[in-house]
C-alpha cells in the first residue's frame, strides 16, 4: 500500500508528519502574497507550513472528512486558506474558480493519508478490523463490492496490474473460493485470505502480504492513477512561468506517472537517431528534482516515509499540451470495466 506519510496535522499535532516537508519547501520557493495549491490537503501539513511562510493557499482533497478538520487551519489563517472538496485532476478548473489561478505552486502527496489508514471505519488498512470500504470520497463503489462481485480473472488483472503482486492469480482464486461460503465484509476477513493464499508471511518480511491486494483495491475503485496523470496536466495548466509542481509519491507506479511526465515534459521533443531532426514542443518544465528520498533521521521519525521520493519542476512559457495516457504508463487493464461495473 502507498503509504502516504503522514501530511502534518492541521492542528499542529505530530500524529501527523509531513514526509520531507523541509525539502517540499525548498523545492516549492514560496514567497510571502504568493498563491499555492495543496491538491491532496490530507491532515493539512504542507498548508500549513506553506501558510506559515506567507503565501496563500487553495487546498483540494476529495474526502470530505480532511475538509472538514481543515476549519481549524483556516480559522487560525483567515482569507488565505481556500478549502475546496474536490478532485485534484480537476485543479486547475478549482483554481479558476477561486481567482487562485495561474499559481505560483502546486503540490501533491499522492496516496492514502495516514488518517485513512489511521481510522478503522474507512476500512483502507488491513492491520485494524474495519468495513472493507477504501473510498477516498465516501461514495460509490467499495472495496467489498468488487472483491464480492468481480469474476476471478478480473481480480486477478486487478491485484497484478495495480499491485504488481506476483501470485495475484493464486489471490483471487482464494478470494472467490471463499466468498462463496460468505460475502468478504471487512478488512481483517481480506488480509487473512489473502495470507493463506499468499503461503503465510516469510520471517523478516519486509511487508505484509496482503499490502499489494489493498493497494490494487485502493488504487482501482477510486481511479487513483488516472486522477494523478490528470492531475499533472491540470497543474501544467494552471501554473505560471516559474511556477512549481512538487510531487512526493509512495509508490512505484504513482512515482513511474510522475517521473516520465517530467521527463517528457522537461525535455525538447526531437527526432531519433535514425531520423532527421523533427522540431517537436518546446519542454514545459525544467527539471530540479529527479527522486530525491528521506534521510535516515526521517525514515527513523517516521517509518511511513521511508518508500517516498520526490520530483520537481519549474514551469517554462511553453505551452501546456494535451495528455497521453500511454505515455504515463498508467496500466490499461483491457477487458476490464470500471468499478461501477461492480456496484
Amino acid at each position: 500500500m502507498s503509504a502516504q506519510g503522514a501530511k502534518g496535522g492541521a492542528d499542529g499535532s505530530a500524529r501527523h508528519r509531513p514526509v520531507m516537508l523541509a525539502e517540499v519547501m525548498r523545492q516549492l520557493s514560496v514567497r510571502p502574497g504568493g498563491r499555492y495549491i495543496d491538491g491532496t490537503f490530507g491532515a493539512g501539513g504542507y498548508s500549513r507550513a506553506i501558510l506559515q511562510a506567507g503565501g496563500t493557499v487553495l487546498a483540494i482533497d476529495r474526502d470530505p472528512t480532511a475538509i472538514a478538520g481543515g476549519e481549524a487551519l483556516k480559522a487560525e489563517f483567515g482569507e488565505r486558506l481556500i478549502l475546496v472538496e474536490g478532485r485534484f485532476s480537476e485543479l486547475d478548473e478549482i483554481a479558476k474558480t477561486a481567482g487562485m489561478a495561474p499559481a505560483d505552486g502546486v503540490v501533491l502527496d499522492i496516496g492514502v493519508s495516514s488518517m485513512q489508514l489511521d481510522e478503522a471505519g474507512r476500512g483502507f488498512s488491513f492491520r485494524l478490523e474495519g468495513p472493507l470500504d477504501m473510498r477516498m470520497a465516501g461514495e460509490g463503489v467499495t472495496a467489498a463490492d468488487v472483491v464480492n462481485r468481480a469474476p476471478a480473472k478480473e481480480l486477478a488483472r486487478i491485484i497484478g496490474g495495480l499491485g504488481e503482486e506476483r501470485k495475484a492469480g493464486r489471490i483471487a482464486q482464494a478470494i472467490a473460493q471463499a466468498r462463496q461460503e460468505a460475502p468478504i465484509s471487512t478488512t481483517v476477513q481480506l488480509a487473512r485470505i489473502v495470507e493463506a493464499a499468499s503461503g503465510g508471511r516469510a520471517q523478516g518480511a519486509p511487508i505484509h502480504p496482503a499490502t499489494r491486494t489493498f493497494q490494487a483495491l485502493r488504487i482501482f475503485i477510486n481511479r487513483e492513477l488516472e486522477e494523478l496523470a490528470g492531475a499533472l496536466v491540470a497543474a501544467e495548466r494552471v501554473l505560471k512561468e516559474g511556477g512549481r509542481l512538487v510531487v512526493v509519491a509512495f509508490h512505484s507506479l504513482e512515482d513511474r506517472i510522475v517521473k516520465r511526465f517530467l521527463r517528457n515534459r522537461g525535455e525538447e521533443q526531437r527526432g531519433s537517431r535514425h531520423q532527421p531532426f523533427l522540431a517537436g514542443p518546446a519542454p514545459t518544465f525544467h527539471i530540479l528534482s529527479r527522486g530525491a528520498a528521506p534521510g535516515e533521521a526521517e525514515i527513523a521519525a517516521n517509518p511511513r516515509a521511508r518508500s517516498a521520493r520526490l520530483r520537481a519542476g519549474a514551469r517554462t512559457a511553453a505551452p501546456a499540451r494535451e495528455l497521453d495516457m500511454r505515455l504515463l504508463g498508467v496500466p490499461a487493464l483491457a477487458g476490464i470495466p470500471g468499478p461501477e461495473a461492480y456496484q
